[in-house]
């Protein structure tokens, strides 16, 4: 018989822990079903959870996103993105077109969409045009984006990547010295692509407790008793509380696709640098696709300013789990969901965003200030 969440929470609540305990959930889909199920709420004072980077569009680099506005107005392509790419900002001027949605409204052929599958079928539909793909995200979308190409894709379809990997923004907490948190909630979507073995590293070279977790409440709480029951019994290894989906290696195919058409490069992220070995760049052999190799994309040096966010946005340290969203200076007040300022306003994954859709405003931010 299954454990339901309120036996979870139960089992949790009867942890003798002492002083307070940190876990970060990584994935902006966990972070959106503990907030809409007010988990945070529930759970005993000691115990914290923090938005981790698990949001793609929140790092995407702002050069990438430049570069994109910019094809769309200065060459005569289509220009296709998954929607939440639309309303990314960059910065410059207020007078200049500052996100892909103006430059759709200044005359760009802007076209949001769903899945690749449906940048194929516009490019099939336009042969007598470009049509360039701006495919940011991390493993789970980099991997169907990848098996479109292995699809005989038609000759006029680019695609301008900017696909991150997940696990290396956490090693490089963890490597600071100072990661900010004492546990770890693997995201259970990349696991299931990539395999649980990503995460072997947290527990086995840093001595942290982890666990995969799914994205139910059940399997949250799960993998929450399991991280708080290994820190409290002093010994660290990775769990595995989402196995219906989750098994030993992944996905084998879509690893297999991911590796014949891709190099690991090191990558920028945007409000945090240069992470080494943390981006997806597509190999030679897939040059006839790839849109940096086919229209003037300038390398810009002004735009390369170490991936900065807009003034006043504090996104990397919510990114980072250095604040929780609602202690950003500026959220609720000059950046809500309908004038987002930073990029963890935009998307559904990002952890502002959904803290504004779940109404958190204040409570938490002095738990997290207190204890930091």
């Amino acid at each position: 018989m299954q454990t339901d969440a309120r036996t979870w929470l139960e089992r949790i609540r009867a942890l003798p822990l002492e002083g307070r305990m940190r876990v970060m959930n990584v994935c902006g889909g966990h972070e959106r079903s503990i907030s809409q199920a007010g988990l945070r709420r529930l759970l005993p004072d000691n115990v914290e959870l923090i938005p981790g980077p698990g949001c793609p569009v929140c790092v995407c680099p702002e050069e990438d996103v430049y570069a994109a506005i910019r094809l769309s107005l200065d060459e005569e392509v289509i220009l296709v993105a998954f929607g939440d790419m639309l309303r990314v900002p960059v910065n410059v001027p207020k007078r200049e077109v500052r996100s892909l949605q103006q430059a759709r409204a200044a005359g760009g052929d802007v076209r949001p969409i769903a899945s690749p599958a449906e940048a194929s079928d516009i490019a099939r539909a336009n042969p007598d045009r470009p049509v360039v793909f701006f495919a940011a995200g991390f493993e789970t979308t980099t991997a169907p984006v990848v098996a479109m190409l292995h699809e005989d894709p038609p000759e006029n379809l680019f695609l301008l990547l900017s696909g991150r990997l997940t696990w290396p923004a956490v090693a490089m907490l963890l490597d600071s010295g100072a990661p900010g948190f004492q546990g770890l909630v693997c995201p259970g979507h990349v696991a299931t692509v990539m395999g649980p073995e990503e995460w072997q590293f947290v527990s086995d070279q840093h001595h942290i407790p982890a666990a995969v977790a799914g994205f139910t409440p059940v399997s949250l709480l799960a993998a929450l008793y399991s991280v708080l029951r290994q820190q409290l019994e002093g010994r660290a290894f990775l769990d595995n509380c989402y196995p219906e989906l989750v098994q030993p290696g992944g996905n084998p195919r879509a690893r297999q696709q991911l590796a014949a058409t891709l190099d690991v490069v090191d990558a920028n992220w945007r409000g945090i640098g240069t992470i080494p070995a943390s981006g997806f760049g597509l190999k030679t052999e897939w040059a006839a696709h790839d849109a940096r190799q086919h229209f003037p994309i300038a390398e810009d040096a002004s735009r390369k300013r170490a991936g900065e966010m807009p003034a006043g946005c504090q996104c990397a340290d919510v990114v980072l789990g250095r604040i929780y969203p609602n202690q950003c200076r500026i959220f609720g007040n000059a950046c809500t969901p309908r004038n987002p300022i930073g990029p963890c306003m935009v998307s559904d994954e990002g952890a502002c965003r959904i803290w504004w859709a779940a109404g958190e405003r204040g409570e938490h931010g002095a738990r997290v200030a207190a204890s930091a």
